[in-house]
């Protein structure tokens, strides 16, 4: 499966799932634009990326914490470089951990500007060139928690619950167009976030890092965590011609963890 000659913007990308997904898609052709906030990292990652078709990859520095700059940031991008987006990849990090009592309303507000907002600013500056070309896809990097809340996610939770509605009403609006909109949830994957919400129920809890991950293993039927590879994986089939069919539906890639069809 050759993606080339569409060109991708991942968000999140200079670790972790977004750099994963960045790698697979360049591997398979695609000519990939990073966007994060960390200009020195992006041109670092933009160096390694493989480049089978001799595609040339670039980098947008901006944060996702200031949605309308990052829209801003893109938008003048397209408009100097004269390309396009045929591949929106929606990942960021997620919003910190804690009882959903516990928060407070800037909490929610900024985990909302920095996932719906961004998503949705995003969109709409890589949407027309979709439309004009008939084709296009936008896969947003969610969580299992849009099927079944995670504990100890409160504000993560509702965000995520949030960005899945939002992308299912995109996915209805643009279907027409050849546009498709998906979610891909990652379940318990090995990354930064991961080793993060484990660090701080070990400070929580005083339970050891090796106990803490085998009460997780027993909640997941395939009894281990994760890798990022295998997140990009689902994404790059759903970013393929292969995927036409598939608009409107949130994946999960969690070993069976998620106790919902």
């Amino acid at each position: 499966m050759n993606l080339f000659p569409y060109y991708a913007l991942v968000g999140g990308s200079t670790q972790g799932i977004g750099r994963a997904i960045a790698e697979a898609l360049a591997a398979q052709g695609a000519t990939i634009t990073l966007l994060a906030r960390d200009a020195e990292r992006l041109r670092e990652v933009a160096a390694m990326l493989p480049t089978p078709a001799g595609q040339r990859h670039n980098f947008i520095a901006a944060d996702f914490t200031a949605p309308e700059i990052l829209a801003a940031t893109v938008r003048a991008y397209l408009s100097s470089s004269g390309t396009r987006f045929d591949i929106l990849v929606n990942n960021t990090g997620g919003p910190p951990g804690g009882p959903i009592l516990e928060a407070t309303p800037d909490d929610f507000r900024a985990a909302f500007e920095q996932h719906l907002v961004a998503n949705h600013l995003l969109a709409q500056a890589v949407v027309p060139a979709m439309q004009q070309a008939g084709f296009g896809r936008i896969i947003n990097i969610i969580s299992t928690s849009v099927k079944v809340p995670l504990p100890g996610l409160g504000v993560s939770n509702t965000i995520r619950g949030a960005v899945a509605s939002w992308a299912k009403t995109l996915a209805n609006e643009l279907g027409p167009q050849g546009i498709t909109v998906n979610n891909v949830l990652p379940g318990a994957t090995l990354t930064k976030r991961h080793t993060s919400l484990i660090d701080k129920k070990v400070a929580q809890t005083g339970q050891s890092t090796e106990a803490i991950e085998a009460e997780m293993l027993k909640l997941i039927p395939a009894r281990r965590f994760g890798l990022a590879e295998e997140v990009a994986a689902a994404v790059v089939f759903l970013a393929s011609p292969a995927a036409d069919y598939i608009t409107g539906t949130s994946v999960p890639v969690d070993g069976g963890r998620t106790g919902s069809l």
